[in-house]
């Protein structure tokens, strides 16, 4: 499972997204795994391909800000990923620790 990660063992993983990334990181040097390599369903894989696909939606890349809505876009987004990081935690159990880190863009874009 483990590709280019910098420990030479993990067992402590996160669902995260990020543009250009799959969805799954060793939680300790950071890296971000092929989904592939990644010991869960088909289905899982991908339903998390289609959830990093939407990563982003609430951003304005052009201007460096959130679009209309985007605080509100980013929070069912990290809902979403809380739902497939307990599946990921079901399929995994026993094996891997697994936790979700939040997209917090549109919230420190708006203060």
């Amino acid at each position: 499972m483990i590709e280019q990660c910098k420990c030479d063992e993990t067992y402590d993983l996160r669902v995260e997204g990020d543009i250009g990334a799959d969805a799954i990181w060793c939680n300790k040097c950071l890296c971000n795994f092929e989904i592939t390599y990644v010991p869960i369903s088909n289905e899982l894989r991908s339903e998390l391909a289609e959830w990093i696909s939407k990563y982003g939606e609430w951003i304005d890349w052009d201007n460096d800000g959130i679009v209309p809505r985007g605080i509100e876009l980013e929070e069912a987004h990290n809902e979403q990923g809380v739902k497939l990081t307990e599946k990921v935690r079901k399929e995994l159990e026993g094996k891997y620790n697994v936790s979700f880190k939040p997209s917090t863009f549109a919230k420190r874009h708006t203060k």
